[in-house]
Parts: structure tokens; C-alpha cells; sequence
């Protein structure tokens, strides 16, 4: 099942983002074309899956969410082509292809994520993306720019960076995780569930208990396929968080504990949706998929 579900959800996320990809005046082309390079060389979509699968899951269409995904993804992508610069983690492979900065160059590459920010905040204002009401569209934006800011993503990147040769323990690698990565999963939920028109908050909770879960079991598989897995598969240097000598959790727990760990975060996932009914199952295959993924 999600196999066509992601086939489908991919579809309707790329679709809507390339309306977003049209220079305003000749002179931006080249900027565009690094912006929509970052975005359109593929990916998995899973953080426009699960706001696409939590809409679906309170009952309403999952194109009331167009906007929510394509801002969710957007803000993936920008932070994707900041973390690859050199002053950063310094890689020249992602999704198979070069970097941002080496298929362009770094001032460009660097552009193109702050051009990328600030369009996923326009997503969600875009009428062409969503109808919701101006209340509602409000509550979103709070919402995305708290997980990405720093008091979430970014601020998860700068712990990152600052953990390089250090020992964290599970309390502190999980800390840093639940902002790095956890935070814009969360929000990809979150800005799924209000764009169904039919979020209250007792079915927020719960959504929030599931993607607090699968947002830490999405790194434990992470660090686990940086160990197991090849470059060629995960289509980004493998080894690269060994070689750089960052925390894991195969590091930190061993391997084969990380793994029991992620099945024990996607069964946390699965209970919190156990009062939700059939139109759920998106959300439950998606937290069955992020533990069971190779790349």
C-alpha cells in the first residue's frame, strides 16, 4: 500500500511545487533553476506523505494540504543545501546527484536555501496551494517557523555541529535529534492535521505523540543505514557520520539495540493511532515504512 500511496503523494507535492519555480524576471533564472534543482532532484517525500496522510486521517482531502506539504518540503530541501556546504558538513553527494554547491557554486547554493525558507512561509499563503481561512493559515505558519527556527531545526543543527568527538548519552542525542530532525516531522503532522479543517485537541495530541515517536525512530534508522548501508543505496556518502566522528545510536547503544529501539519508537507511533480508524492507515503504513526503509 504505500508504494502507490507514496507514488500518488509524490505526484501531487512535485506538482504543486513547480508552480512555485517560475522567475519573476530573467535576471533571477540561474537562481531559480538552483532552487528548484535543490527541491525536484528527487527525494522520498516523506514529510509531505505524513501532512498529506494526517488531513486524510481527520477525514478531509488530502489537497486541502497542498500547501502544508509543499512548505514542509521546502524547508527539507533549504536545510538539505545548507547542512551540505563546505563550512558545514561539506558533501558533494545527495539523492545520487552533486550538492547544490558543486552543481552550481557556493554563493548560489547558499541563496537558494534562504530563497527556499522564506518560499515554503509563501506556501502556505499561496492561494493557488490552499483555501483555509485566515486563522487557521496563521496557526500554520507559527507552527513551521518554530520547528524550523532555533528553537527546533536550526537550533538542532547547532548542537549537532557543537557534538562532533563528543560522548553524548541517550538523553543528550536524543535532545539534539528531536530538534534536528524530529521538529519539521512534527510540523509536517501538525500543519496536515489543521489543514483538515477538522483538527480539535485531543486529536492534535495524539497526532503529536505519533510523530514525536516516528520523528526520533526516522534518525535511529538513519544512524542504523549510515552503518549497514552503501553509498549508491542511500545516495549520499555512507559512513559519513563514522568518518566525522558525530553520535549515533548504533555508536552509543550498539547496533543491534538501535534497531530494537526503532521498532519500539514505531509501536509508541502505532498506539497513539489506536482510536483513530481506517483512514489513518496512511499514517500507520508511513510510521511501518520509516523503520523498515533502506535509504
Amino acid at each position: 500500500m504505500i508504494d502507490a500511496y507514496q507514488i500518488s503523494s509524490q505526484a501531487r507535492v512535485n506538482a504543486a511545487l513547480e508552480l512555485l519555480f517560475v522567475a519573476p524576471a530573467p535576471e533571477l533564472a540561474r537562481l531559480y533553476e538552483a532552487m528548484r534543482y535543490s527541491v525536484m532532484n528527487g527525494g522520498k517525500r516523506v514529510r509531505p506523505l505524513l501532512a498529506y496522510a494526517a488531513c486524510e486521517a481527520l477525514g478531509s482531502a488530502p489537497e486541502q494540504a497542498n500547501g502544508a506539504a509543499c512548505a514542509v518540503e521546502l524547508i527539507h530541501a533549504y536545510s538539505l543545501v545548507h547542512d551540505d556546504l563546505p563550512a558545514m558538513d561539506d558533501d558533494d553527494l545527495r539523492r545520487g546527484q552533486p550538492t547544490t554547491h558543486k552543481a552550481f557554486d557556493e554563493a548560489c547554493a547558499i541563496l537558494a536555501g534562504d530563497g527556499l525558507q522564506s518560499l515554503a512561509f509563501s506556501a502556505l499563503l499561496d492561494p493557488r496551494l490552499t483555501t483555509l481561512d485566515a486563522d487557521t493559515r496563521l496557526r500554520m505558519v507559527t507552527a513551521l517557523a518554530f520547528a524550523a527556527g532555533p528553537a527546533g531545526m536550526v537550533g538542532g543543527q547547532a548542537i549537532d555541529l557543537g557534538s562532533v568527538g563528543l560522548k553524548l548519552d541517550q538523553t543528550a542525542l536524543e535532545y539534539m535529534h528531536r530538534h534536528k530532525t524530529g521538529a519539521l516531522i512534527e510540523a509536517s503532522v501538525q500543519l496536515g492535521a489543521l489543514a483538515s479543517g477538522n483538527a480539535n485537541e485531543d486529536n492534535l495530541h495524539a497526532l503529536n505523540v505519533y510523530a514525536r515517536a516516528i520523528g526520533l525512530a526516522f534518525q535511529v534508522q538513519d544512524d542504523i543505514l549510515d552503518v549497514e548501508s552503501d553509498t549508491a543505496t542511500l545516495g549520499k556518502r555512507q559512513g559519513a557520520d563514522i568518518a566525522r566522528d558525530k553520535p549515533t545510536y548504533p555508536a552509543l547503544m550498539g547496533l543491534e539495540q538501535a534497531k530494537g529501539y526503532a521498532l519500539e519508537l514505531r509501536d509508541q507511533a502505532l498506539n497513539a493511532l489506536r482510536h483513530f480508524d481506517a483512514a489513518a492507515e496512511p499514517l500507520r503504513e508511513l510510521a511501518r515504512y520509516i523503520v523498515e526503509r533502506r535509504h
